[in-house]
């Protein structure tokens, strides 16, 4: 069996992010992370592997689309149980919208080949968009299973549960399939000294998008179908009222929201 995981580096999620001149989010800062959520699709890959009658017969590949620091992205998944792992690193793909980069991700994907499950996370937390997975799915041909908070792997069938507002939902679909997990899928683990060692010594295969017969033009902002037009930084937030600890605060806090007509008469 052989799972393909999609990951994204993407700047740190508690550091201050902004678009450049060129309406990109800057991405050189040097703080970037793997996607957070992406950690649970490649927890979701390790125990899929470790509950197969015989490990050795799953292989975890790691794909990663973007430029130099995407590599870090990569490694990390293989500190996290992956056995292998392809950066497309390429010009041509800077500034491509979801739908540029699923095209990228799709022909990786499937210059893999023989892929029985590609899994991802739920939403990339620079975009967060939660596109991708859909997407990925349409241009490989496959059932996609979405928003997953479990998910097994018996019999050529993958089964996941997808918890709702109001309700539970159990979906199957025969592999090959597609399917994005949620944050509570699993807690993904924390790589090991071992695990670390080990995943300096596995090679990252670096792939341009000649490697994979894509056209230039089907990528960047040429090949994207969303653009941002303008910009500007979210204004400061003027109207914030600030009650202190104290033995008025509650009444403080109560005469406000009355004020505002935020409390009903009822409820007073």
């Amino acid at each position: 069996m052989k799972i393909v995981v999609c990951v994204k580096h993407v700047p740190d999620i508690q550091a201050d992010r902004e678009l450049g001149p060129d309406h990109r989010m800057v991405r050189d800062g040097g703080d970037g992370t793997i996607n957070e959520l992406d950690e649970n699709a490649l927890e979701a890959a390790a125990r899929i592997a470790e509950a197969a009658d015989d490990p050795d017969d799953v292989e975890v590949v790691v794909v990663t689309v973007g430029p130099d620091d995407a590599e870090d992205a990569a490694r990390r998944g293989l500190q996290l149980g992956a056995d292998a792992a392809v950066h497309v690193l390429d010009d041509a793909v800077a500034g491509s919208d979801v739908f540029a980069t699923a095209t990228v991700l799709a022909a990786a994907i499937r210059r893999v080949g023989d892929v029985d499950l590609v899994l991802t996370g739920m939403a990339g937390l620079d975009g967060l968009t939660s596109l991708l997975p859909a997407t990925l799915a349409d241009l490989l041909e496959l059932p996609a299973l979405t928003l997953a908070a479990d998910l097994t792997v018996a019999d050529g069938e993958v089964t996941v549960r997808r918890d709702l507002d109001h309700a539970t939902e159990v979906l199957a679909a025969p592999l090959p399939a597609l399917v994005s997990v949620t944050d509570r899928a699993n807690e993904p683990r924390y790589p090991n000294f071992q695990a670390i060692m080990a995943a300096r010594k596995k090679p990252v295969e670096t792939w341009a998008l000649a490697d994979l017969d894509l056209d230039p033009a089907t990528v960047g902002e040429s090949g994207s179908r969303t653009a941002v037009l303008t910009a500007a930084p979210r204004p400061p937030r003027t109207d914030r009222v600030l009650v202190t600890g104290g033995e008025d605060a509650g009444r403080e806090l109560a005469g406000w929201l009355i004020e505002q007509g935020l409390v009903r008469e009822g409820d007073r």
